[in-house]
């Protein structure tokens, strides 16, 4: 059983914030607003808050980011509030899929 403070990997599609209550997502910026961003996982999209307006204004469409945070229940379904943001720029998209891949297969 993971620990409370504990951050699960998710896909945006797979977070459950019922149960899911802190979460690690990696995806692309598709929009900004003000305190907020928008990440596409390619699964879906969801709006990510963060505290700190100047983290946002750093932040680029198109920028691949991981984001630490916890889940919001919203009438809509959810959002998350970020706790971490990451940048990966420097990252390869397709080097760390085909890592990812390795590893579900192993049942890692």
């Amino acid at each position: 059983m993971p620990f409370k403070n504990h951050y699960i990997k998710r896909k945006i599609e797979e977070i459950n914030p019922e149960v899911d209550l802190k979460v690690k997502i990696l995806g692309f910026v598709v929009d900004k607003i003000e305190d907020a961003i928008v990440l596409d996982d390619g699964s879906k999209k969801i709006r990510v808050f963060v505290d700190n307006p100047a983290i946002v204004e750093k932040i680029n469409i198109n920028q691949l980011i991981r984001v630490f945070g916890s889940t919001l229940q919203t009438e809509d379904g959810f959002e998350i509030r970020a706790d971490v943001v990451q940048d990966l720029s420097n990252l390869s998209i397709d080097l760390y899929k085909k890592v990812e891949e390795l590893y579900n297969k192993m049942g890692v």
